[in-house]
This record gives C-alpha cells, structure tokens and sequence, in this order.
C-alpha cells in the first residue's frame, strides 16, 4: 500500500472508518449513518480485498472519508485485520471502530428480530455470542473507539455517530445515561461512575412502602425527607456540573452514571430520578432507567 510522494497540489489523504464488533450491536447502523453523512461505505467486503480498497479510496479524486463494516460473516478471515489494520494506518488516517453490548441485551434483540446468530449452527444464542465476543477480543483492544450500544436507542446511537465524527461538540452534547441497580442483581458493567446508596433509610422495610418503587411520590417523599439526602443529591449535582466539562474536553461522547442500593427498587430509583432532573435543568441532556426496579 506503499504510495509515490504527492504534489502540492495532490488530493488530501482520504480518512477511512473500519466498523466492526458483536453481531447485534448496530454496526449497520453506524454504516449507514455514516453514509448520510457522506462517507464513501462498503458493508462485509472480503478481507483479502481491503488492501485493493485502501488504494481505491487513495487514488480516487472523489472519495474523501470512506467507511468499512467487517464482522465475524468474514469468519478466519478476520485474524488478518490487525496486520490490515496496521498497513492502513501507515498509509492514511484510519480509525477502528467496535461496537458492543452486555450479553443480555443482545440475546434481547436476536429474540426481537428472530434472526439467527451468524455462528449459531447447534448453539443458543448466548453461547454464539460469548464464543464471538472472545474471537473478536484482540481486534477490540485495537479500537479507537469502543462504543457500547446496550445505553441507545436507534436515534440515539445515530446521534452520538454524527457528533463523534463531524467534530461538532457543544458542552450539552455529550450524553448522559443514569441508571439505578441493586448490588445484588450485580454492578451494571458499562458503569462510568458507581454510587452507593445504602446508606439511606430503606423503605423496604416499611409494609407500606415495600411493593412500590421510588417512582411512587410517597415512597420517594419518604426517602427525600432524610437531611443526608438532601445533601447527598445536592452534592452530587454539584460534582457532577462540575464533572461534565471535564469529561467533554478530554472527547468523551456519553457517560453512564449507577446509582445502586440493595435491590434497586427503592432507593436508587429515587436518587437517579432526582439527579436526572437536576442534570437536566443544567443544560445535559440525560436518559434514565432503571434496570432493576421489577427485580425488588
């Protein structure tokens, strides 16, 4: 892939996306996002074919920014991408691109679509996708960007594409997820922050509290009655306004905030619910979920 010294007046290097990572993880998606916004794209060209598109997109006049979606379709194949990879990237500005999610979300979306998993011949679902996660293991360390998508919707997920790659990036763009949990279901993985809430009174133990959630007014009424919780949800807002920024500066697309109490019904719902809101009025634009609160 080695290329003559161009002209002054020679077209730019061409910048080039390779997307890869778990089937389900919407790398389609981010392909044709990608698309809209003017990238030259290819979905599963074969790998012995990469090096003839790297000369492609160099020489062509047109081609400015071109994408590449390759993924386990492309079987053994897929051992060579690193030596690809690296020749790429001696060549012109190449970034990789990996896409995820917990094992739970995607066993959910094969469910949803009724599509069967690339290597699914005699196995469950679960079992293909923990048996891709670990071949693909080496090509995610050599990611510019590991994006988990478990956090995003469609539109979301979109979002967050076109603000990671056309540089535009006002201080509310970056996207916050908070999410409540109870320590014994698990700590959620995809965690950016982890906050303990156990230190707060716990409705559970109130008859008349104990089959409802912090979303019910009277059960978070009770919770926001205690001075510490006054005083921990202002804390961490204020931590958190004052986070953000930082966050932004260093290039951080979206940030997943766990608030966590035993078993994510009651306490945690509260807290997220609260510093949604007060994030929110700050300008962030902020999702919310509750990833336990049926679980109890």
């Amino acid at each position: 892939m080695a290329r003559k010294n161009r002209s002054a007046g020679a077209k730019p290097r061409p910048e080039l996306i390779v997307i890869t990572g778990l089937s389900g993880s919407g790398k389609v998606t981010v392909l044709k996002c990608l698309e809209d916004l003017g990238y030259y794209s290819v979905d599963n060209l074969p790998i012995e074919l990469i090096p003839k598109f790297g000369d492609l997109i160099q020489d062509s006049p047109k081609i400015r920014h071109a994408a590449l979606l390759m993924d386990i379709r492309e079987r053994t194949g897929l051992e060579q991408l690193p030596e690809i990879l690296a020749r790429l990237r001696s060549a012109f500005p190449t970034k990789l691109v990996f896409l995820e999610a917990d094992d739970e979300t995607l066993v959910r979306r094969f469910s949803e679509t009724r599509r069967p998993h690339p290597l699914g011949a005699g196995n469950s679902v679960l079992a293909s996708i923990r048996r891709e996660r670990k071949r693909l293991a080496p090509i995610r360390a050599l990611a510019d960007h590991v994006i988990n998508t478990a956090k995003f919707n469609v539109h979301e997920l979109r979002e967050l594409i076109v603000e990671k790659f056309t540089g535009s990036r006002e201080q509310s763009h970056i996207m916050v997820h908070i999410t409540s949990f109870g320590y014994r279901h698990g700590v959620p993985a995809d965690s950016d922050l982890v906050f303990d809430v156990r230190f707060l009174p716990n409705p559970n133990y109130i008859p008349q509290f104990k089959k409802l959630s912090g979303r019910h007014p009277s059960v978070a009424g009770y919770i926001r009655s205690f001075p510490q919780t006054v005083e921990f949800t202002e804390r961490i807002s204020q931590l958190l306004i004052y986070l953000l920024p930082h966050y932004i500066r260093e290039g951080k697309s979206y940030l997943t905030i766990a608030f966590g109490c035993t078993g994510g019904r009651h306490r945690s719902v509260m807290i997220a619910a609260e510093i949604r809101k007060r994030l929110a009025r700050a300008g962030y634009r902020v999702k919310c979920t509750h990833r336990d609160i049926e679980k109890g």
